[in-house]
C-alpha cells in the first residue's frame, strides 16, 4: 500500500509508470474504438458503452417531482452523449426519502417525468441522433432517512454500534419489523408501474451505499425473516424483483445497483472477511449476482463501501476529501484498482448480463484509455460516470467525436458536490458549474455551521 497522492499525471507515461510502481491492475488501451460500440440491454440498443451514474442532486421539488435545476441536469446529461442515464435515488415512500427534496415519482407528479423525459429525450436526438436508455433507480433510505428538514428519521433493519450513533441512535430502539419490509413490494412495484408509465425504460433496484436494502444484506444480527442467513437477508431484494418482473413484462429493464464490499467490521458488513474488514470475501457478493440474475435481472451496477461514512475512498478515490473525513493511507490508484476487481468479478459471474463499472473520475482525461481497455478484456460491458458527468456533462461526447476529453473540464475529485449533501444541500459541480453551485455551496455550509455552532 502506497500513501495517498493527488492527480499530477501529465501525460500517458506518467500514469502508466506509477500504475507499473504501484503494481496495480488498471489496464490501459491506445485503441478505444470500442467505445463506440453499440450494446444491446434486454433488447433495448444502448449507441455506445458509456451510462451516466445515479448522482443525486438534494433537488426536486417538495412532492418528489422535477424542479428546475433537475430539469437542466438532465438536459446536460441526455445532450451529452451517454447511451444510458440511470436516473437519481427516487424513494418509494416518503419516509424512506434522505431528505424532503429527493426525487419521488407518485400517482400526481408521474406526468411530469414523463414531460421531462420527452423534453430531454427530444434535444438528445437533436443533439446526437439518439435517446439514451433511462432507468429510475428506486430506493428507501433506511438508516440515512430524513423526509424532513434537517432531523435524521433513521429506519434501521439492525443496530450498528458504529454506525448507530452518527444518526441519532442509542442502540436500544426497535428495528424496523417484518411486516413493515413486506409492505415495501408493493411500493417498490408501484413505483416500477409509474416509471414504466412515464416512459422510463428500466428500474433499478438499489442496494448499495448502506440504504435500507443494502443494510439488509448485512443484517446477521437480525432476527426474524430478514435476516441471520444468506437466504434471509436476500429475501427481500429478491421477492422485490420477482414482484416488479412479473408485474412489468419481459420487455422492461429491471436492474440492480447493490454494494459488492462494504469495508465495515463483521457482523455489521457485506462483503468481507469476518476477522478482517480490509480483505474482500467473495462468496455471497457472487452468490447474490447469480441469484438477481435467476430472477430476471437484466443489468447490473455494482458498487462499494458508504460515502457517508470515513472511508468514501472505497467508493469514488478522491484528491481532497470531504470535512472531517481523514486522508485515506492508499494511493487513490489502489482504490481504483479494487472497484475494477470487483467489476470484473460480477461480470464474470453475471454471464452475458451487462455489467456497468465505475471508480473512473479521478482518472481525468485518461478515462477514454483506461475504459476501453476494461471493455476489451471483458472486465465489465459499459462504462459509468458520475462525479465526472456532474462536472464534464459533454465528456461523453467529446470522447466520440473529438477523440479524447479536455482536462480543463474534468472533475477535480475535490469533495465539495459531497461536502454540499454532507451540509443538506442542493449539490453539483462547484468548481466547473461555479454560477449555479459555488453560491448553493456556502449557502449550505454557512447553514451547516449554524446548526453545528446552535
Amino acid at each position: 500500500m502506497s500513501g495517498h497522492e493527488k492527480f499530477c499525471f501529465k501525460s500517458s507515461d506518467d500514469l502508466l509508470r506509477k500504475i507499473s510502481d504501484l503494481g496495480v491492475g488498471i489496464p490501459f488501451s491506445g485503441d478505444t474504438s470500442i467505445l463506440s460500440s453499440p450494446l444491446l440491454i434486454n433488447g433495448k440498443k444502448c449507441q455506445n458503452r458509456f451510462a451516466i451514474l445515479p448522482m443525486e442532486g438534494c433537488d426536486s421539488n417538495l412532492d418528489g417531482s422535477p424542479s428546475d435545476l433537475v430539469r437542466r441536469r438532465y438536459a446536460r446529461f441526455f445532450e451529452g452523449g451517454a447511451s444510458l442515464v440511470w436516473w437519481e435515488a427516487n424513494a418509494v415512500v416518503p419516509e424512506g426519502r434522505a431528505n424532503e427534496h429527493q426525487m419521488m415519482i407518485t400517482d400526481d407528479n408521474a406526468e411530469s417525468f414523463a414531460s421531462l423525459l420527452s423534453d430531454v429525450g427530444q434535444k438528445a436526438l437533436e443533439k446526437n441522433g439518439y435517446k439514451p436508455v433511462s432507468i429510475l433507480q428506486l430506493t428507501h433510505s433506511g438508516r440515512y432517512s430524513r423526509p424532513k428538514g434537517h432531523a435524521a428519521a433513521p429506519i434501521v433493519p439492525q443496530h450498528d454500534p458504529i454506525l448507530d450513533p452518527r444518526v441519532g441512535l442509542k442502540g436500544d430502539e426497535e428495528v424496523v419489523s417484518d411486516e413493515y419490509l413486506e409492505s415495501l413490494v408493493e411500493r417498490y412495484v408501484h413505483s416500477a408501474l409509474l416509471a414504466k408509465q412515464a416512459g422510463f425504460d428500466g428500474v433499478d433496484v438499489k442496494a448499495c451505499h448502506r440504504y435500507l436494502l443494502s443494510e439488509l444484506l448485512a443484517s446477521h444480527t437480525r432476527s426474524g425473516r430478514y435476516g441471520g442467513s444468506f437466504e434471509n437477508r436476500t429475501r427481500l431484494i429478491l421477492d422485490i424483483i420477482r414482484a416488479i418482473r412479473k408485474e412489468v413484462g419481459s420487455d422492461f429493464i429491471v436492474a440492480c445497483r447493490f454494494n459488492v464490499f462494504d469495508a465495515h467490521p463483521y457482523p455489521y458488513g457485506f462483503g468481507e472477511d469476518v476477522n478482517d474488514f480490509w480483505k474482500f470475501d467473495p462468496s455471497e457478493p457472487m452468490a447474490f449476482v447469480k441469484a438477481v440474475v435467476a430472477e430476471g435481472v437484466s443489468l447490473l451496477s455494482n458498487s462499494a463501501g458508504n460515502p457517508y461514512y470515513i472511508y468514501p475512498q472505497v467508493t469514488r478515490p478522491f484528491d481532497t476529501s470531504s470535512m472531517g473525513i481523514p486522508t485515506p493511507d492508499e494511493h487513490p490508484l489502489e482504490s481504483i484498482a479494487r472497484l475494477f476487481s470487483f467489476t470484473e468479478k460480477v461480470q464474470q459471474a453475471a454471464g452475458d448480463i451487462p455489467v456497468i463499472g465505475n471508480g473512473y473520475t479521478w482518472l481525468r482525461q485518461f478515462i477514454p484509455q483506461v475504459a476501453a481497455a476494461n471493455i476489451t478484456l471483458s472486465r465489465c460491458s459499459m462504462v459509468g460516470l458520475g462525479r465526472e458527468a456532474i462536472a464534464y456533462p459533454d465528456c461523453v461526447r467529446d470522447i466520440l467525436v473529438s477523440g479524447g476529453m479536455d482536462s480543463r473540464k474534468c472533475c477535480i475529485t475535490c469533495s465539495k458536490c459531497t461536502q454540499i449533501m454532507r451540509d443538506h444541500g442542493m449539490t453539483g459541480c462547484v468548481v466547473r458549474d461555479a454560477d449555479v453551485y459555488a453560491p448553493l455551496y456556502r449557502q449550505a455550509r454557512k447553514e451547516a455551521e449554524e446548526r453545528e455552532n446552535g
